[in-house]
């Protein structure tokens, strides 16, 4: 197994985050959501490596085989981890890939240390802008909400992480694309990570503003989103990133939900290679 040693430290101590880095060519990282691990692209990375470019993943501090850190999930320190990595790993022309909350890592990088060594950028059912209802984003949703999702961890989280997965998958609009088995699967790998760094990252994608770190992404950017996603709207995420960044290609799938790399495998996985490519 592969590890980085990341410069920030808990009780004296480097953390460690685990990565996977296969094939070779043009580094391409993908940033897996919450609450699940770099296992959730198993359906990307073949086809990536096989169109010829180095895929990497790796699993978010608190998430799958990485560090079990007790703070840090804030998105300034997150992407300080990601900053580790590529520097670690002495990655440049890189592309960064981020799905429902890894595209906040992908806005606040970029937005704290630029785009040097990157060549382009994709959002996927990203959180960006930002999700919070405020006087100035009145159509974001409301703290009670992000409250909720806490408490109902608290109270029972693998209980809640199935639930959660009914709307992240729109499981009974696609049983003919998702089997029970691999709807368990992605549960399992949500219960797996830390029950702190579950609780503690609803704040850091549910609070964060990103409006202003999408103003500094000056590369190419792929935003896809379903028009069914049910965890992160459509009207309040993709469509908003789209209209501040500068350059964007914008990809609706029809009736695909939050889950997309799962239930539109095909027709994400076309569109993402479509971007590495051009």
């Amino acid at each position: 197994m592969s590890f980085i040693e990341t410069t920030s430290t808990e009780k004296g101590k480097n953390l460690q985050l685990y990565y996977e880095d296969y094939g070779e060519g043009q580094p391409v990282i993908l940033i897996h959501g919450w609450p699940l691990s770099g296992q959730m692209w198993e359906y990307q990375v073949e086809e990536i490596v096989n169109a010829g470019y180095r895929c990497i993943t790796y699993d978010r501090r608190g998430f799958g085989k990485s560090d079990r850190s007790w703070s840090g999930y804030d998105y300034d320190t997150l992407a300080k981890d990601l900053n580790d990595l590529i520097t670690k790993l002495g990655l440049t022309d890189a592309i960064i890939v981020g799905f429902s909350m890894g595209g906040g890592e992908v806005a606040r990088y970029i937005g704290n240390y630029g785009t040097s060594k990157l060549a382009k950028a994709a959002l996927v059912s990203a959180v960006p802008p930002f999700m919070l209802k405020t006087d100035d984003n009145p159509e974001g949703l409301e703290r009670d909400v992000f409250e909720g999702f806490k408490k109902e961890i608290r109270k029972d989280r693998p209980g809640f992480l199935a639930g959660f997965g009914k709307k992240f998958l729109n499981f009974e609009d696609h049983t003919d694309t998702i089997s029970e088995d691999l709807a368990h699967f992605y549960w399992s790998i949500a219960c797996s990570a830390s029950p702190k760094a579950t609780i503690d990252c609803v704040d850091s994608f549910g609070l964060t503003d990103f409006r202003e770190d999408l103003k500094k992404i000056d590369i190419p950017t792929l935003v896809v989103h379903g028009d069914a996603d049910q965890i992160v709207p459509l009207e309040l995420s993709g469509k908003k990133s789209n209209e501040i960044l500068s350059q964007s290609t914008y990809e609706v799938i029809p009736d695909a939900p939050h889950g997309l790399v799962l239930t539109h495998t095909r027709k994400f996985n076309d569109l993402l290679l479509k971007f590495l490519k051009n």
